[in-house]
């Protein structure tokens, strides 16, 4: 049991993701596995899971590097980077599932860009 906790610790979240998709499946073994990867890949299936999960890897790397509040600064910049008007971007920053103390700081960062030069 230790080391399949070991196994899974060194995965991260991906692994922690994939522990919990694996015990709502109702399978056990190989089936539970495969329908976990399954279930996370939607349309594309068991590749579309493990892409998933590979993602995820990223995506917490990132977060674990930086911190989640630059990670979504950045990529709201990137969005008026690309051509999406301020309004735009600061209704996308309202529609997200985040803090209104987040929302905030974002849409600041936005409207006022030198200020966190």
């Amino acid at each position: 049991m230790d080391k399949i906790i070991n196994k899974i610790v060194a995965l991260g979240v991906p692994g922690v993701v994939l522990l919990v998709v694996v015990s709502t499946t109702g399978f056990a073994g190989g089936a539970a596995l495969t329908t976990a990867l399954a279930v996370l890949g939607g349309p594309l299936g068991m590749v579309g899971g493990i892409a998933l999960l590979g993602v995820l890897g990223l995506i917490s790397k990132g977060i674990t590097d930086y911190g989640f509040d630059r990670i979504y600064s950045k990529s709201m910049s990137g969005l008026k980077d690309k051509g999406h008007s301020e309004q735009e971007v600061i209704d996308k920053i309202n529609i997200l599932p985040i803090s209104k103390s987040l929302k905030l700081k974002l849409i600041d960062k936005i409207k006022n860009p030198k200020d966190y030069s």
